[in-house]
């Protein structure tokens, strides 16, 4: 283990055994079939949770199993005819399980709407999220239940069941303005508050949100004008009237007209297709899940292996297919323990050693560029952005390419680092300890001596047999 990284654990109070840790060089023919010679690894086949980390499982199964080209196909039906612009019966809008039906995408689909031919409902709007069989969580991941990564995957996902509210300073009158995004039917929100002159710091504190009652958000306190203009996005209270609120008010913005109410319910089997709109690619959708570290887009790709298999998408089915694909793929591999998809779970399982089996294979696979492509770039964006900040001379500064986790317990990294020999590596590290995060820096370092690679691979890694 290098000094530094040792003398950091020791300085937080987490021993090495709470290290796991693999790096090893990639091959340079990627069919190259042999033990994989190691730089450095240690505790490698203890089985931890490297939180966020495990979104490579996801991504990776999916790339396989569904293909960087794969489309969620969003589609509107008529549940009757239509004349003059009138439909005379239900618009239903059936979700594909879509991970990122944003604000402007759903815009988009109600435009096409009207454009084939619909613009006055005379029944209601029937919002069909069937394919996905899940169910709001009792509980919250933890003691945030507002913070948008708590948000609950969904058939019929619109812009991650969120309300950003932005804050838009106006010094020459003394206040702040407040909108927020997207509409919601029957929101109000303080629409200004006064501009204060203390330092931008805990500035979310300083504004006194109450979000108690979710179609009243009020702000009483003030806005550092310091801090410039400023985004803040919150999961919407009550996660089950978000489309609906959301459908009704954007159908209206839109210019259409409805009679009746915006609910859920089913597609009737005789209901005529209207207007079919895909996603983005799946090899757009895992940037954000990998870079961004999305929890929910996660989980929607997750259950999304079940769901195209023809039966509504259930965590427990998309369990078995990953399964039955990694032992396929990775014979003699330790099976990862997936629960749902994303990393944000107290139950999910790897072993350091499995996850350099996968960023192995990956790199030599039919997809190895969509998904080096799809992992944050140290020091650069996503969430290794931060890296710059900690160190702004690091090494590593573009020369890694990683996706990060952490729990309240757990602080983990995973991706590939380029040496300054010219060979590249797989990393993968996970701290697993009450104290993890304030022994981040030991991560840090492990990829900063990666990248300093003088010292030549001195051990093998071996490999399990079936």
């Amino acid at each position: 283990m290098p000094p530094e990284v040792l003398k950091t654990l020791r300085q937080a109070q987490v021993p090495a055994s709470a290290l796991s840790v693999v790096i090893a060089p990639l091959p340079a023919h990627p069919r190259t079939n042999r033990e994989t010679p190691v730089r450095l690894a240690h505790q490698a086949h203890i089985s931890v949770n490297p939180a966020s980390v495990m979104k490579l499982f996801t991504t990776y199964a999916a790339l396989r199993l569904l293909g960087p080209e794969h489309l969620w196909r969003n589609r509107v039906y008529a549940d009757g005819p239509v004349r003059d612009g009138v439909l005379q019966g239900n618009l239903v809008v059936r979700g594909s399980g879509d991970p990122k039906l944003v604000v402007e995408r759903l815009q988009d689909l109600l435009t096409q709407v009207q454009a084939a031919g619909v613009r006055e409902v005379r029944g209601d709007i029937v919002l069909d999220r069937s394919v996905f069989d899940v169910r709001e969580r009792s509980e919250p991941f933890d003691e945030e239940p507002l913070r948008p990564y708590n948000v609950a995957p969904d058939g019929l996902l619109i812009n991650f069941k969120a309300v950003v509210y932005k804050f838009t300073p106006d010094a020459a009158n003394g206040h702040v303005q407040v909108q927020h995004e997207p509409p919601l039917a029957g929101l109000k929100v303080t629409p200004q508050l006064p501009l204060s002159s203390v330092p931008c710091s805990d500035w979310r504190r300083q504004l006194q949100a109450d979000f108690s009652q979710a179609l009243q958000v009020r702000f009483v306190g003030n806005y550092p004008a310091s801090c410039g203009a400023r985004e803040w996005p919150v999961a919407y209270p009550e996660p089950n009237q978000y489309a609906p609120l959301v459908m009704q008010a954007m159908w209206r913005n839109t210019g259409g007209q409805i009679t009746g109410q915006v609910r859920y319910g089913a597609r009737p089997a005789d209901a005529r297709l209207l207007v079919e709109a895909p996603s983005l690619p799946l090899s757009q959708v895992i940037k954000d899940i990998n870079k961004l570290s999305n929890n929910v887009m996660a989980q929607q790709l997750y259950l999304s292996l079940s769901s195209e298999l023809g039966a509504p998408g259930r965590f427990e089915a998309s369990r078995v297919r990953l399964s039955q694909w990694w032992r396929h793929e990775f014979p003699g591999q330790p099976e990862p323990v997936l629960d749902n998809g994303s990393g944000l779970s107290r139950n999910e399982r790897s072993t350091a050693h499995a996850l350099t089996a996968l960023l192995q294979a990956a790199h030599a696979g039919p997809h190895a560029q969509v998904f080096v492509d799809s992992l944050a770039v140290a020091g650069v964006d996503g969430t290794a952005a931060r890296l710059k900040d900690r160190n702004p001379n690091s090494p590593a500064i573009g020369n890694a390419w990683l996706k990060t986790g952490s729990l309240r317990d757990v602080a983990s990294v995973a991706g590939y680092v380029q040496g300054q020999s010219g060979q590249r590596y797989t990393l993968v590290a996970v701290l697993h300890h009450p104290q993890a995060p304030q022994a981040r820096a030991a991560l840090d370092q492990l990829l900063e001596w990666t990248v300093r690679d003088t010292v030549p691979p001195h051990k093998t890694l071996p490999q399990r047999t079936p």
